[in-house]
């Protein structure tokens, strides 16, 4: 064991990673700072509503890494796991982003505010008198009306960002004063902080879905999107742990301290999501299709026209018909080098399930009528919008977003010891077996 937990083996030197992660950091500053100047700009055709909705895009996934990475910590806590011990320090320093991730929010809400309902258009008072929105003005704009400050909107948004800064930042404090001093009790009082975080952590989750994700299409509702949104979380969050761990043992690092072993545990983690993440999507297309209420239908209606169904094709494919079949496979999830691809798959897979949520209400149809004013089927309205050549700007703040949370997660992991060297139960971590 002391061998393993060398100094060289599980700590970078001073000042590693600085440059790059530095580098990265001001780069992702620039792309974004770029694409939303493009977007106030106009230029290439794109408009400020598709600018909010790419820079969501990015961010929310983003987000839901690192509300994956939290979810992670406090259910290892909460079932006394072991095998765990000498990676959760990595999903700490992910989870570590996770305010942060909250603040690039707060731009995009800023603009929704200052220019009344861009992306968001319940804040638009041209929709004050819609009859939904009537029905919702409550969870929007309480003690205020419609068409005024959506008060407890914003509530609820500092909430989520006061939370998951108190529940992050006390987990992280507790792990490190472990590492200081051996207290053994530290991890006790993890454990009774995650029994009741957990419950109120999955709350934000499931809130901040709603008020993010599905409030753009305000006469969209659906009671299982909060849980379609964990399922994408945690499914991005153990690729992005995986690849994490893989890059440290590249780096010649954790040697002895992360076997093949916790790669297969991991990869039935990834392995799981990608089953509960299809089981909630197909559950909920499927309950609204046999339902046929217009104002859940619509949502689904957009999506399967406009060129978006190739990207549900896709998101079939790519999020759950290969993976499940790919990760069936007990070789494939202990294989090192086979799980990288595998892991940056999985997380451009959240990336297009994200685009496909919010991209397409940038450019919201036109629809056609006849000459008796009859509306025709959506398949056959007109879109406006710039095509392709507005992907630059997806692009810009997509990428920008990823490039300041690989500055900062190249930073954290180079700061600090890379496990945790005083938890109680990293002798069983580094004794890990599979038996199934």
């Amino acid at each position: 064991m002391p061998q393993r937990l060398r100094g060289d083996n599980i700590n970078f030197p001073q000042g590693a990673g600085g440059g790059i992660s530095m580098a990265l950091m001001v780069l992702g500053v620039l792309l974004v700072a770029g694409g939303l100047a493009a977007a106030f700009s106009g230029a290439g055709g794109v408009s400020l509503k598709h600018g909010i909705a790419a820079y969501l895009v990015g961010a929310f996934t983003v987000l839901a890494i690192c509300i994956g990475a939290t979810f992670f910590v406090m259910v290892n806590y909460l079932v006394n796991s072991g095998w765990t011990s000498t990676i959760r320090r990595q999903v700490e320093n992910i989870m570590a982003f996770l305010p942060y991730a909250w603040l690039l929010l707060l731009p995009a809400l800023a603009i929704e505010i200052a220019k009344g309902g861009v992306l968001f258009t319940w804040m638009n008072k041209e929709n004050a008198t819609d009859y939904l929105l009537n029905k919702k003005a409550t969870y929007f704009f309480f003690p205020l009306h419609v068409g005024e400050f959506p008060a407890f909107f914003v509530v609820r948004t500092l909430f989520y960002g006061l939370f998951w800064w108190f529940i992050t930042s006390s987990l992280i404090r507790l792990s490190n004063e472990q590492d200081r001093t051996g207290d053994r009790w530290l991890t006790a009082k993890a454990v009774r902080l995650c029994s009741w975080g957990l419950p109120v952590f999955a709350l934000t989750i499931a809130f901040s879905g709603f008020d993010y994700l599905m409030s753009p299409d305000f006469k969209f509702f659906s009671t299982m999107w909060g849980v379609y949104f964990f399922a994408g979380a945690v499914f991005s969050a153990i690729a992005t742990i995986t690849l994490v761990i893989n890059v440290l043992l590249r780096k010649g690092k954790l040697k002895g301290c992360v076997s093949e072993e916790h790669f297969h545990d991991l990869g039935k983690f990834q392995f799981a999501f990608t089953v509960f993440w299809a089981y909630i999507g197909f559950s909920q297309y499927f309950l609204i299709y046999y339902a046929n209420i217009p104002e859940e239908t619509a949502f689904y209606n957009h999506r399967n026209a406009f060129g978006w169904d190739k990207l549900g094709i896709l998101l079939m494919v790519g999020h759950f018909i290969a993976p499940f079949f790919i990760l069936l496979s007990r070789h494939v999830k202990k294989h090192f080098n086979l799980m990288i691809p595998i892991s940056l798959w999985c997380i451009a897979m959240q990336v297009a399930d994200m685009f496909w949520i919010l991209r397409p209400m940038a450019y919201t149809p036109t629809p056609l009528k006849d000459a008796n004013g009859v509306l025709i089927a959506v398949q056959e309205a007109t879109s406006v919008g710039p095509g392709l050549a507005g992907g630059y700007l997806d692009a810009l703040l997509i990428f920008g977003m990823f490039a300041i949370f690989a500055g900062y997660l190249i930073r954290k992991v180079a700061s600090g010891p890379l496990v945790a060297v005083n938890d109680p139960r990293i002798h069983e971590a580094v004794g890990h077996k599979n038996y199934v």
